[in-house]
């Protein structure tokens, strides 16, 4: 290859667990020599409504320096990983806003043909992280991407047990992203990189 691999870390994250994942894959992705975006999805909340929650507002200013992700960042990399807290089993709005942003570049065959890979966050073990992954996945498997799960690869994530991506539960709020999720996140950042790399070089 004449140039890195191009890794976007697209993310929502409303009281920082799901930022704290997206930042863990991409210093990943960027320590074994790819070239990433880290970046955020706009919030659709008032104003309001964020600062009335400490964590929310305090998740919002931490970030507030991460530029806000582009259909550009999307087409520009070779691999995607998108983040997203669990709404009743299913994606954030903030990150459905997004996606649903990419009809142009769908239409026009500019998201086919890349990895794609998913992580989320849910406030309980067993609290929507499988089902939020699956519908992202329905996502890539519409954009004609290729699905890159982390799967049951490295003895990380047989204690994370999660195949589909990197999960988080955070105990209502009170439990912080440890040891446990930060090793199966760079599971997932090595594997997509590594599939991505190799893609690409055979594409090239």
């Amino acid at each position: 290859m004449d140039r890195p691999v191009r890794v976007a870390v697209v993310y929502y994250s409303a009281t920082g667990h799901v930022a704290d994942i997206a930042r863990e894959l991409a210093d990943t992705a960027e320590k074994a020599g790819a070239e990433v975006r880290l970046r955020r999805v706009a919030e659709l909340a008032p104003r309001e409504a964020v600062a009335a929650q400490p964590a929310w507002a305090a998740n919002a200013a931490a970030t507030a320096g991460i530029p806000l992700a582009a259909v550009a960042d999307v087409v520009w990399a070779d691999a995607v990983l998108m983040g997203s807290p669990t709404r009743f089993g299913n994606i954030a709005a903030q990150l459905k806003q997004f996606l649903d942003t990419l009809g142009p570049a769908w239409r026009a065959g500019e998201l086919a043909d890349k990895v794609y890979s998913g992580f989320t966050s849910t406030g309980s073990p067993h609290g929507g992280n499988e089902s939020t992954l699956l519908a992202l996945m329905q996502s890539f498997h519409h954009f004609g991407g290729i699905v890159v799960a982390p799967g049951f690869t490295h003895p990380d994530k047989f204690a994370d047990g999660n195949p589909y991506g990197t999960a988080h539960h955070d105990a209502g709020g009170t439990a912080p992203v440890g040891d446990l999720t930060r090793n199966a996140a760079r599971v997932q950042a090595l594997r997509v990189v590594r599939v991505a790399t190799a893609l690409t070089a055979a594409a090239r």
